[in-house]
């Protein structure tokens, strides 16, 4: 054998021995993710179908590009807003009213422009840069892509973003937000903060429950430190829901309020280990969400009594279908409850696919219709075996950003909403 060739041998062995000190940029993660809405094992079996799926690739590019959109972004802050929250604790989360304005110019003694008055519809400028619910989503949404395109490519880069902005936001002295929403969707001069100031977090919070479970499968940077002091807040969010004046008003309340409320606070007792809670939320939900609120038909008369019907329908089912996700960790299946007059969640679905896939129009008032609001729900029902929903599917229309349901089977809010 020549010299070269024993050299190009002896250079094989050592890359090879290299690359099993030196782990891989795209390692896959060591553990299935213990995530609250989503189902880890079937993130995992996604992940190992990549290569050979064409329609997984096109959604992992859709993924990936949302997820390279926020490297660049962040991180946020609660205490960088421009006026402290009520009581002056800038550790505070602060949002407002959209449709209350000040009705005088600020001064160095009414700083807020005292006293406001409603003008329906028309949105206050101030609710998104004055206040922290833009930066909160922006925090939510960024967490949820980057933890996501992290697990599907092993791209470092991806999960460092992601935990540089969940410890700024949540964790490091300096900067983290305390874990109540006593200011969410106040009134400046008439409500230092409101109970329906919840649904800022129900929202999309499972998204970060979710984010942080996923980083907590492996991913680099994300510390056994990180883990228990995310664990702590949201046990203390948790503690905070449960037991405020705000959080049993919120729970109290009769329409999507209620539902998200419900599905925030399954999540988060799934989250921080009591499954009993957790259990317990999804069983109540039967009688206490899905029967009053959904019609023998299919319809949801308190969300379609709104000028948004369209948008409220699918809204409160996102809650709802996020619940029974959360149930198939806790051994509850709400996809086959019937209540006393049929109602199920298979029919509200049912209920919107004509307008859904375009075979009908929405009779009901809706001021700004866009019919891919739907399709995470429909997604829903489908893979929960409703054969009207799996028919439809080839009919939805994927929302703007590429339909990601695929890589991410959780429904989300895919319109938005003034508020």
């Amino acid at each position: 054998m020549s010299g070269r060739p024993r050299a190009a041998a002896l250079l094989t062995v050592v890359a090879a021995f290299a690359a099993l000190l030196v782990p891989s940029a795209h390692a896959a993660p060591a553990e299935v993710p213990r995530t609250a809405v989503l189902d880890g094992t079937r993130l995992q079996q996604t992940r190992a179908r990549l290569d050979r799926d064409p329609r997984l690739r096109r959604a992992l590019a859709d993924l990936t590009a949302r997820a390279d959109g926020w490297l660049d972004q962040g991180p946020w802050t609660v205490v960088d807003k421009p006026r402290p929250a009520p009581g002056g604790d800038v550790h505070e989360y602060l949002s407002q009213a959209p449709y209350w304005w000040p009705t005088t110019a600020p001064t160095a003694d009414n700083p807020w422009g005292c006293p406001y008055v409603q003008r329906d519809g028309r949105r206050n400028p101030e609710v998104d840069s004055g206040t922290d619910r833009q930066d909160a989503e922006k925090v939510f949404d960024a967490t949820y892509d980057l933890a996501l395109a992290w697990y599907y490519t092993g791209r470092r880069s991806y999960a460092e973003k992601a935990g540089q902005i969940l410890r700024t936001w949540f964790l490091d002295p300096a900067t983290r937000m305390n874990p109540d929403l006593d200011h969410a969707q106040f009134i400046p001069c008439r409500y230092d903060g409101r109970a329906i100031g919840i649904i800022d977090f129900a929202q999309s919070y499972t998204g970060v429950l979710d984010a942080q479970a996923i980083l907590a499968a492996g991913a680099p940077g994300w510390t056994a430190h990180d883990r228990a002091a995310t664990k702590q807040w949201n046990a203390d969010f948790l503690g905070w829901l449960r037991n405020s004046d705000f959080g049993r008003q919120e729970g109290a309340a009769a329409n999507n309020h209620g539902t998200f409320y419900d599905m925030q606070l399954a999540a988060l007792a799934y989250a921080t280990g009591d499954t009993a809670l957790a259990r317990r939320t999804v069983l109540d939900a039967r009688a206490q969400r899905i029967d009053p609120q959904i019609a023998a038909d299919g319809g949801q008369p308190q969300e379609l009594a709104r000028t948004r019907s369209w948008h409220y329908s699918a809204f409160d089912l996102v809650a709802h279908t996020r619940l029974a996700a959360i149930g198939r960790h806790v051994g509850v299946n709400l996809w086959r409850h019937t209540g006393p007059d049929g109602q199920s969640l298979s029919k509200a679905v049912d209920y919107l696919l004509p307008a859904a896939t375009g075979a009908a129009a929405w009779p009901h008032p809706e001021l700004e219709f866009h019919r891919y609001a739907a399709t995470d729900v429909v997604h829903a029902a489908a893979d929960a075996g409703d054969p009207a929903a799996r028919a439809a599917l080839a009919k939805v229309e994927a929302p703007p950003g590429g339909d990601l349901w695929a890589l991410r089977p959780a429904a989300e809010q895919l319109d938005s909403i003034a508020g």
